[in-house]
């Protein structure tokens, strides 16, 4: 969600839009100019992945000073029923609101139990967005209304390949937080013996936060050795992978709402081989442009890693068509849905203002939302 809003953020202003981003902000990170600090974020297990939130007295008082300050005609608010900034922002603030969302989950305890609450922040949206069939359906179970369907964006020209594919590194990427087991790097380590048999020199990348030793205390000495651990990487060097090495795997087990980072691979040029998920298979053209293959099986991964690897016009093919697939999700295109929301909620002259009716919810403390200006605020 983090590169959503801050590269939907970089297209606007790329077209003359006023953004600010109200956004956690671990401590002693330099921000640029257009972001706000929404304080400190708290690190919380959600959706089988770690969300970083920040709430209570504080983060209230720094949504309503954002509001305040901001003279936004916008205010575009992210998983607005995250107990975070998201929520904060929804009860804070009144006037032009619009959500996306991003989570798809089968069921959540925390929107069920909390149905009633999460009624007062939604009734003040004007309008939403889903990001996937998966999450619109998440939003319809759970909390009910509906959403216009806005697929994620990629900013494209950041990964833009600069090599052609035969001067590919004849390697595998993984990445992804390698403790999250719905990220699947167990699936992809149980089949690594299967590739090696056939791909004995095969190198693979993992990249990501996590305890390395942990992982590598019950593999073989073989798979071991095929194995390099480059911890976590900033948005340029993820960038460089894509474009070296010739294969991107996720072998992700389910929890995906998209799958921006198999679009961000596409653009790269790298062959994208994914599980099966509903929501990769979206995004990969049921295998047209990436090798699919069944989720939480291990020989399944190998056998279509290996498919790919043997045929190199096989491969090609699906890059090509990647490439052709990954340009229907650039940021420059998608942005023109996304405005064309914004204008239908707007009313000229309004703006967003502080809800002095809802200063009662300030004390239960996601991250909240952007302002446009034509003035667009967005928190996250």
């Amino acid at each position: 969600m983090r590169s959503h809003v801050s590269d939907l953020a970089l297209t606007l202003r790329g077209q003359g839009h006023d953004v600010n981003v109200l956004a956690p902000v671990e401590q002693d990170t330099e921000l640029p100019e257009w972001v706000t600090d929404g304080g400190r974020p708290v690190a919380v297990p959600y959706n089988g992945s770690v969300a970083r939130l920040s709430f209570g007295v504080k983060a209230t008082r720094r949504v309503r000073a954002w509001i305040r300050q901001g003279n936004f005609d916008i205010v575009h608010i992210h998983e607005p029923l995250a107990p975070s900034l998201s929520v904060l922002t929804c009860w804070a603030a009144r006037g032009p609101l619009v959500a996306t969302w991003h989570s798809a989950q089968d069921r959540s305890r925390v929107l069920t139990a909390g149905y009633y609450v999460a009624q007062t922040a939604m009734e003040k949206l004007r309008g939403s967005i889903a990001v996937s069939e998966e999450a619109r359906r998440t939003l319809v179970g759970h909390v009910g209304g509906d959403a216009v369907l806005i697929p994620n964006g990629v900013r494209v020209q950041d990964f833009a390949p600069d090599i052609h594919d035969r001067d590919r590194r004849r390697e595998l990427l993984f990445l992804g937080r390698i403790e999250e087991p719905r990220k699947g790097l167990g699936v992809l380590i149980d089949a690594l013996p299967s590739i090696l048999d056939q791909v004995p020199d095969l190198k693979v990348i993992v990249a990501g936060p996590g305890d390395i030793d942990d992982v590598r205390k019950d593999i073989s000495e073989r798979v071991d050795r095929a194995l390099t651990f480059v911890g976590t990487v900033s948005d340029e060097r993820k960038q460089e992978l894509l474009r070296e090495v010739q294969v991107y795997v996720a072998p992700h087990t389910g929890g995906e709402s998209f799958g921006i980072v198999l679009v961000e691979a596409m653009a790269a040029g790298a062959c994208v081989v994914a599980s099966d998920i509903p929501a990769f298979r979206q995004v990969l053209e049921d295998g047209k442009a990436g090798r699919l293959f069944s989720c939480k099986d291990p020989q399944s991964l190998a056998d279509a890693v290996l498919s790919v690897l043997a045929d190199d016009a096989a491969r090609r093919a699906l890059v090509a068509r990647g490439h052709s697939r990954a340009d229907q999700y650039d940021w420059d295109t998608v942005v023109d849905d996304v405005l064309e929301v914004y204008e239908s909620v707007g009313v000229p002259g309004e703006k967003v203002t502080e809800d002095l009716r809802g200063q009662a919810f300030g004390r239960f403390a996601h991250r909240a939302g952007f302002g446009l200006g034509r003035k667009q605020g967005s928190s996250e």
